[in-house]
């Protein structure tokens, strides 16, 4: 069989330890010198950009709300004014319906004036033409009767 001798991974010698620790500081020492400040950094600038994006997501939400309210001020006043004009177009349609009802009372009345003036003078017309055709008649008959006595 075959046996595997962990005793050396269990127990360290100390000459690895003492490479280890080197090694491990050597890594530290590029890293810290190389690598740290850039992802750092880069760390730092992504922090920076999110907290501006937030700040400006902040102000645009802001901003939105005030959209919204300020669209909701217009509509309401639209509202306003659309039932302000629909109020006087319908007062116009009123007072033009009644100016023309009125008109056309005016203008019936003024033909039944005229109508009854035309019945009248035509009437006058006829008792007048009655009247001459008695008189010629009464002319008539007094001359028959003096011509006869």
């Amino acid at each position: 069989m075959f046996f595997l001798d962990l005793d050396p991974l269990v127990k360290p010698d100390l000459g690895l330890i003492i490479w280890m620790t080197v090694t491990f500081f050597i890594v530290m020492f590029v890293l810290g010198k190389y690598a740290w400040k850039p992802i750092l950094k880069a760390v730092h600038t992504r922090e920076n950009k999110i907290e501006d994006a937030i700040t400006q997501a902040a102000k645009v939400q802001a901003e939105m709300a005030q959209l919204k309210n300020d669209n909701e001020a217009l509509l309401t006043k639209a509202r306003e004014e659309r039932a302000v004009m629909l109020k006087e177009a319908k007062d116009i349609k009123d007072k033009i319906i009644n100016e023309a009802k009125d008109q056309a009372k005016v203008e019936a009345n003024k033909i039944i004036t005229d109508a009854q003036a035309a019945i009248n003078h035509q009437k006058m017309a006829a008792l007048t033409e009655i009247k001459n055709q008695v008189g010629n008649l009464v002319i008539e008959v007094s001359e028959k009767f003096y011509a006869e006595s």
